[in-house]
């Protein structure tokens, strides 16, 4: 089933994001390469492709897993959450309509 996580950063998180951010892409394109992701990214703080030092307000990853517990664990594995770039991370089992 898909399950999306939805992670909100902490005020000023850019640096962290940034020192975390190869290992945190590693696990997603792991993701990727099983075939289990259905799409990943950040929340820009501004409306801007690239926000430059404004950052990014959290991420949205939505992916396959085999149960809510497993999505859950590997949402709480993830380096930005380590490096204390997230305040809140949800779990939400995800239902795709459409494309």
């Amino acid at each position: 089933m898909l399950y999306a996580i939805i992670s909100e950063d902490v005020n000023d998180s850019l640096e962290r994001r940034l020192s975390a951010r190869p290992d945190h892409l590693a696990r997603l394109e792991m993701l990727r390469d099983e075939g289990r992701l259905v799409l990943a990214g950040p929340y820009p703080a501004i409306d801007s492709e690239d926000p430059g030092e404004a950052g990014f307000t959290g991420s949205l990853v939505v992916a396959e897993f085999d149960d809510l517990e497993s999505a859950q664990a590997w949402a709480d594995a993830d380096p930005y959450m380590i490096a204390g770039v997230y305040a809140k991370v949800t779990v939400k089992p995800f239902k795709k309509i459409l494309p």
